[in-house]
C-alpha cells in the first residue's frame, strides 16, 4: 500500500487500484478516521490519496487567490476524478459541506462507498441519495473498513 498527502504528486499513469479519502475533517478538528481506514488496509495493494495535509494550516484564506489553498482544492479534485474508489465519511459532529458537495459530483460514478453514521446532521438527505443512486452505505467505521478490506 501506498499513501498519498496533498501536495505531493499524484499516479496520473498507475494501473493500481487508487482510493480516494473523502470526508469530515474541519480543517483538521474532526478525528482521524484516514488514518484508522489506513491501519486496517496495510497489506492491500492499493494507493491511497488522503487530503488530509499533515502541514494544514487552518488561517490560510480560502479563496482562489491563495496559492496554498488553491493546490489544496486542485489536489483533491484531481484525486477524486484519479480515484477508482471514492470513501465518503459523515462523521456525526460535523457538518461536512465539502463533503456533501463531493458526494453531488459523484453520486452518479459508480466508484463510492458511503459511511454515514446515526447523529449526522443530514444523514437522512445521505440515506436517500446512496439509494436513489445505488451507492453502498455503511453505518459505523468498522463496518466501512470490512467492505474496504474486499476490495
Amino acid at each position: 500500500m501506498e499513501v498519498i498527502y496533498p501536495p505531493n504528486q499524484l499516479p496520473f499513469d498507475s494501473s493500481t487500484k487508487k482510493v480516494f479519502l473523502a470526508g469530515s475533517i474541519d480543517m483538521g478538528k474532526t478525528e482521524d478516521w484516514q488514518q484508522k481506514i489506513i491501519d486496517n488496509l496495510t497489506s492491500k495493494d492499493i494507493i491511497i490519496f488522503n487530503p488530509r495535509r499533515k502541514n494544514w494550516d487552518s488561517s490560510w484564506t480560502q479563496s482562489i487567490e491563495n496559492q496554498l489553498f488553491k493546490e489544496q482544492v486542485t489536489w483533491e479534485l484531481d484525486g477524486l476524478e484519479l480515484a477508482d474508489i471514492i470513501v465518503y465519511y459523515f462523521a456525526p459532529t460535523s457538518q461536512a459541506p465539502i463533503t456533501l458537495l463531493e458526494l453531488g459530483l459523484y453520486a452518479k460514478s459508480k466508484k463510492i462507498v458511503v459511511c454515514c453514521p446515526d447523529g449526522f446532521w443530514r444523514k437522512g438527505n445521505i440515506d436517500i441519495v446512496c439509494e436513489r443512486y445505488n451507492i453502498p452505505m455503511k453505518n459505523n467505521l468498522d463496518d466501512l473498513i470490512q467492505y474496504l478490506q474486499k476490495i
